[in-house]
């Protein structure tokens, strides 16, 4: 018998036999343990990468389709698990892990995709404390960002109501789980502050009720994170319960650990508010009567000044520094006269020695302009000194009491010479006297108040 040849294949069949062996012999669902390698998305938005053990590397690609759905940002040297099928790629006659989920290995997708989100976003700077704006103390117009049939509106507007029924809400209903949420969520808070010319908000604030890491991962996004980062109100987050924090907590400029909670943090309350004014109003009151009283004090301690007791001493006291002055000035000029007669003399003497017919009609003269000017000083410091007298004179009579009475005023005093400035000074029956102009005086009968 002739030996059997062996069958020739091309390589086409080859390929297609191995792939038919793989998907007959494997099962159709696997999921691989492995570390990522040599990770590379095309800008078709497919994946390709290996994965790799101690012993052997593996090629995988994932389309874009799955991707999409990958919550963390895959990388070299991550620990994951694939979920997929093996198969072949026939144009390089390998086979290789076509990828329809991945998740990080010994962590959640997306615990580990909030790690790095929060990672990346702490080393940008958005979490940082001097980017945070201060909240008003008292503010007015409140805008809210949730969803208009949850729980958390309900449980924010109460809150504010319950401790300032003053401010005013505003909400802006907005998707706040599910496909499209986040877009929803930061469209809304970059619209709010658009138009904030007109909308005069005070605080916004963004959130909604509690739920699991998935239900709340639209507060976990990055465009809502840069939109709270960006928005010129400032923004209270309000996500969750007490345990739950989500990258818009960290951005936001304060948190809120509940709902009901951010209504504490964004308004006072009324009752303390109105107890600090009643302070204050008390403290203001207090203030006030201290100084009136410390100012009356003063006022009585400067009228019982010795000026007040006894108006006319200051301008007797001038007086008599001017006729003090007047005396001096008298016994100076006395004293000057001697000295120029003194040296009259004693020139009169020298001249005589000399040849006096040639120099006395010039010394006549010299003593004539000396006698003269003499006599203009004396006059001139008499006028000033007359000047001064008339008017502490002139003062002394604005500060008489009783000049007034020139004017057609009068004083009324009782029988005891006590001045008579209300009703209450005088019973009926009683007898005034009346002081006019001149000295004049009318006695009179009270009979009638």
């Amino acid at each position: 018998m002739a030996k059997k040849q062996p069958s020739i294949y091309t390589v086409s069949q080859i390929t297609t036999l191995i792939k038919v062996a793989l998907e007959e012999t494997l099962p159709s669902k696997i999921i691989v343990s492995g570390e990522i390698s040599g990770w590379k998305i095309h800008s078709s938005g497919h994946c390709y990468f290996s994965l790799k053990d101690e012993g052997a590397v593996l090629p995988c690609v994932m389309w874009a389709s799955s991707f999409k759905n990958v919550k963390f940002k895959p990388e070299d040297g991550l620990a994951v698990l694939a979920k997929g099928f093996i198969d072949v790629y026939p144009p390089q006659g390998k086979y290789q892990l076509y990828v329809e989920k991945l998740e990080p290995a010994g962590v959640g997708a997306l615990q580990l995709a909030f790690e790095q989100m929060r990672k990346r976003l702490e080393a940008e700077g958005l979490f940082d404390e001097k980017y945070k704006k201060p909240l008003p103390a008292y503010p007015a117009r409140i805008g809210i960002v949730t969803s208009e049939s949850g729980a958390a509106v309900h449980d924010i507007t109460d809150s504010i109501q319950n401790r300032w029924p003053c401010a005013k809400l505003f909400l802006y209903p907005v998707l706040v789980q599910g496909e499209g949420a986040a877009e929803d969520i930061a469209d809304a808070i970059k619209k709010i502050n658009s138009r904030n010319n007109k909308l005069k908000l005070d605080i916004l604030i963004v959130g909604r009720g509690g739920g699991s890491l998935e239900d709340l991962w639209a507060f976990n996004e990055e465009a809502v994170a840069r939109a709270i980062f960006a928005s010129q109100i400032p923004v209270i987050s309000a996500v969750g319960h007490e345990v739950d924090v989500t990258i818009a907590d960290l951005v936001a400029d304060a948190r809120a650990s509940t709902p009901t909670k951010a209504g504490v943090i964004a308004v006072p309350d009324i009752t303390e508010v109105l107890a600090n004014i009643k302070g204050l109003e008390k403290r203001l009151s207090q203030n006030a009567k201290a100084s009136l009283q410390l100012a009356k004090q003063s006022l009585l301690t400067i009228l019982a000044g010795h000026i007040f007791k006894n108006p006319l001493v200051m301008v007797l006291n001038k007086e008599q520094q001017l006729d003090e002055l007047h005396l001096s000035l008298i016994s100076s000029l006395k004293q000057l006269l001697a000295a120029v007669k003194e040296r009259l003399h004693l020139a009169f003497e020298q001249i005589r020695k000399l040849e006096p017919h040639r120099l006395l009609a010039a010394k006549a003269i010299e003593l004539n302009n000396l006698q003269n000017r003499n006599l203009a000083a004396s006059k001139n410091i008499l006028n000033k000194l007359n000047l001064q007298l008339t008017g502490f004179a002139g003062k002394l009579t604005a500060l008489n009491p009783k000049s007034v009475l020139k004017r057609g005023y009068s004083i009324t005093t009782s029988k005891a010479g006590k001045v008579i400035k209300k009703a209450d000074d005088i019973e009926i029956g009683d007898i005034m006297i009346t002081e006019l102009a001149k000295e004049n005086l009318i006695e009179s009968k009270v009979t009638k108040k």
